[in-house]
């Protein structure tokens, strides 16, 4: 453990040991944790700042298929590629009014968002823009392993999407299973993106310093989640402090 208590890893891990590793590390640091999540969960956000939820995670969405495509232009092996395919087409969707982005929008659509304006980008955080755009970078720049390593937060993310569905439903009239029809597919599509991510990491990081890089990978793709929920946070809850030039509530959502 370093001084920043960050996990450093002394000896090489077996497959079993690695995961254990990075299961505590969703376990401490994913954003499920973060105070934004819990206010969500107990129904405690007004309706705009659910729109401001919904619009800042559609640029998080809208880039997952950019991260998939750079990370497939970087490798020769087409089992990697193929399985890159598939994560781009359960975004982009094989055709129009298809894939998660567009299931996404039937969310910011049913939350009063005009969609012409939550896909013009405007109204994003500028926190959320950095976040997410070195998340991007990072799968582009780093190594292949550390790029897939950072895919792994979907280990952790099933639980929180039936906590979340539930919560929304019980809690937000005008919220219906319609409109949360995007995290029916990923209840199904996260863990075999987990799975092979996970499979990937404990037979390619043989080295100390590679499991190491896997370990890294999860503290920074963690930080990418939890920077969008303390930007949403500051502005759109406590203290309140919204950037110029962003989505701003209307009263009646207060």
């Amino acid at each position: 453990m370093s001084s920043n208590g960050r996990i450093r890893i002394s000896g090489l891990l077996s497959p079993a040991e690695l995961e254990q590793t990075l299961r505590r590390i969703g376990a401490d640091r994913y954003h499920s944790r973060h105070p934004f999540h819990k206010l969500l969960h107990a129904g405690k956000l007004n309706k705009g700042q659910l729109q401001a939820w919904a619009l800042n995670r559609f640029y998080y969405q809208s880039r997952i298929p950019m991260k998939d495509a750079a990370l497939m232009s970087r490798t020769s092996d087409p089992d990697l590629r193929r399985e890159w395919i598939r994560r781009i087409l359960d975004h982009d969707g094989s055709g129009p009014d298809t894939g998660g982005i567009e299931r996404w929008l039937r969310l910011t659509s049913g939350l009063g968002l005009d969609a012409a304006y939550v896909m013009s980008e405007t109204g994003i955080l500028p926190a959320t823009k950095f976040a997410v755009d070195a998340y991007v970078r990072y799968v582009r720049d780093q190594s292949l392993l550390q790029a897939v390593a950072s895919s792994l937060t979907e280990l952790f993310s099933p639980s929180l999407i039936q906590e979340r569905v539930a919560a929304m439903l019980a809690n937000y009239a005008y919220v219906d299973r319609k409109i949360l029809s995007y995290f029916d597919a990923r209840l199904t599509q996260a863990p075999q993106d987990s799975n092979f991510a996970l499979d990937y990491c404990q037979r390619h990081a043989r080295s100390v310093d590679g499991q190491q890089d896997v370990v890294d990978a999860l503290y920074f793709k963690t930080d990418v989640l939890w920077a969008q929920l303390d930007a949403l946070y500051y502005a759109y809850v406590e203290p309140g402090h919204i950037p110029p030039g962003v989505f701003i509530p209307q009263t009646d959502n207060i």
